[in-house]
């Protein structure tokens, strides 16, 4: 399988924290435009292979590419030389994750904290951050909320601003790390549909859910994972309407 083609291709990840294993030898190619979900119980290494996919966690063994290029490393003949920070950040700019908590700052106003990283990360003039900042928010539907700080919004709201912070950063790349467990049920649809949207875009996206619905309707591949490996993996109508392994049935049971 050529990395080249992909946008994420993980060959044989494995990563562990001291004696546990997390990951066990995790194979996966998303194709550039493609939405992935990963779903399965909690522990099975979901969230740790999304961490591992932008270097926030570092891999024990295997081979990690975004975009034709390792993560975290360099490639010389044989043996592989791990990157300074300063290039491993620079990477990591171009893959947007959202997380589970918003992380906001509080002090700062949703245009604030949109307006943040592509002027210290990347170095945007002012004037130019601020513009697409508005753009972004106005996208996930809070054009109206730009001097609202994050106490003054509702969960969801934090989450979409969270979502164009990432966006304000042109990523190729978007992971999402069960953006919408933290929210209660009533605004996970406003949620979901900035991330239809983004789909519909031909972001790629690779998404851990428990939002099996979204995952049947927007996903074109599912990865149930357990015990850190994956299960199996295949459109949504394989994987969840027609499951072949019994571990994945035995878990659609309880969650659809």
């Amino acid at each position: 399988m050529s990395a080249a083609r992909q946008m994420v291709l993980a060959e044989s990840v494995h990563k562990s924290y001291g004696r546990l294993e997390v990951l066990r030898g995790v194979d996966l190619a998303v194709g550039t435009g493609q939405v992935v979900c990963l779903v399965g119980p909690s522990g099975s290494g979901k969230s740790t292979f999304l961490r591992c996919i932008n270097h926030l966690e570092k891999i024990q063994a295997g081979r990690l590419w975004v975009d034709g290029e390792l993560v975290g490393y360099r490639q010389q003949g044989d043996r592989l030389y791990e990157l300074r920070e300063s290039e491993v950040a620079r990477k990591r700019a171009e893959i947007g994750m959202v997380f589970q908590h918003f992380n906001l700052f509080g002090h700062m106003t949703a245009l604030q904290n949109v307006v943040e990283a592509p002027t210290h990360v990347k170095g945007i003039r002012r004037e130019k951050a601020v513009a697409r900042a508005k753009e972004v928010l106005e996208r996930v539907g809070l054009g109206d909320k730009l001097s609202s700080y994050p106490s003054q919004l509702s969960g969801g709201q934090q989450q979409r601003v969270a979502i164009a912070r990432a966006l304000a950063m042109d990523p190729k790349l978007m992971l999402f790390d069960e953006p919408t467990s933290a929210l209660d049920p009533e605004l996970v649809g406003d949620v979901l549909q900035v991330m239809r949207d983004l789909a519909l875009s031909g972001m790629t996206m690779v998404v851990v859910t428990h939002e099996m619905g979204f995952a049947r309707e927007v996903a074109d591949k599912v990865v149930f994972m357990d015990g850190g490996v994956i299960v199996e993996s295949g459109s949504p109508a394989d994987v969840l309407a027609a499951p072949k392994h019994e571990r994945t049935r035995a878990f659609l049971s309880k969650v659809l």
